[in-house]
């Protein structure tokens, strides 16, 4: 680290965790700082569950360090209070009201009497479950059950939160309302990392992407640096009856990398740009050739890259060459 650099909140350098003859993590190591959403996505059994307890604590037979703040764990527990955790499988007794889960949670964790009587209505208004206050867990839907979890996590308000699976199981409207708090706590300063198995759950508000495949972290990266890739620069689609005559002249632009004519329409052409190009320029640069060649344009897109093809090259195809 530099000098007057900024200490990452997390910290994982060469972490690696064995189950007898299985590799369930292999010299995993990445940063993670203030105020990002950082996505851990892989497969199921990929190693995300083993890094999140190993970082909470849960598991500490493991080579490698991890730091929270700059501190390790070992020498200085109190850095796990700054921790909110939601485990996949937190459960909560079916019978208890909201407000008695809470309390019951926030006592185990040293939280007062006085400290909950005021915490629990925030946190609450936090998740928006303030009218289910007294209502009994058993009663609560899915998405609300969810909700409770991430509450309990946010009792004593933490700086961190790790939440393993936030999303599993939820239906789209409640997806959409826990990603909505996510990244307003992320908004506040609170620092998030959360694993998932499915893309979609991290692609759109995640800051920083982690790809964990077999148990090795394959990549590491801000979702459009990872978008471009594969792709190298930016890209347009362009519809045109008389473009396909033209491909020759528009690949020796200075600004274009490569043009490819679609099989199935010769009036349809995808035009890359070179990397780290500035797309304004690029984009000026490709008007003033259909102006100048006067080529009529019916359809004009710019291609977003995928970084579904990122994960897939990754986490199927064992990796980029």
């Amino acid at each position: 680290m530099s000098k007057g650099a900024t200490i990452p909140v997390i910290e994982f350098c060469n972490v690696s965790k064995n189950y007898g003859a299985i590799e369930a993590l292999k010299n995993a190591s990445f940063e993670i700082d203030k105020g990002e959403i950082f996505g851990y996505i892989g497969p199921n059994g990929a190693g995300k569950t083993t890094s999140l307890k190993i970082l909470v604590g849960l598991i500490q037979n493991h080579t490698g360090e991890v730091k929270i703040n700059g501190q390790l764990p070992s020498e200085n527990p109190n850095v796990n209070r700054l921790i909110g955790y939601l485990p996949q499988d937190v459960g909560f007794q079916e019978w208890r009201t909201v407000d008695h889960a809470l309390n019951t949670f926030g006592r185990l964790s040293g939280m007062t009497k006085t400290d909950l009587i005021e915490r629990i209505p925030e946190v609450l208004g936090v998740v928006d479950l303030q009218d289910a206050r007294k209502r009994k867990i058993k009663h609560l839907s899915g998405g609300m059950k969810q909700k409770l979890k991430l509450a309990q996590a946010l009792l004593h308000n933490p700086p961190i939160l790790i939440l393993d699976e936030p999303l599993s199981g939820l239906d789209p409207t409640s997806r959409w309302q826990l990603k909505n708090t996510i990244k307003k706590l992320s908004d506040t300063n609170v620092t998030i990392l959360f694993s998932s198995h499915i893309l979609d759950d991290v692609e759109d508000i995640a800051t920083t992407i982690g790809i964990i495949h077999q148990g090795k972290l394959a990549k590491v990266g801000k979702p459009l640096e990872l978008q471009k890739e594969l792709m190298g620069g930016d890209g347009v689609e362009v519809t045109s009856p008389n473009i396909s005559k033209k491909i020759k002249q528009i690949k020796s632009l200075s600004l274009v990398e490569n043009v490819d004519l679609n099989e199935d329409d010769s009036t349809q052409v995808t035009i890359m740009f070179i990397s780290d190009v500035n797309l304004e320029k690029g984009l000026n640069q490709l008007m003033d050739f259909f102006v100048n060649e006067q080529i009529v344009v019916y359809n004009f897109n710019y291609l977003k890259p995928s970084l579904e093809k990122v994960y897939l090259k990754y986490v199927v195809e064992g990796g980029l060459e």
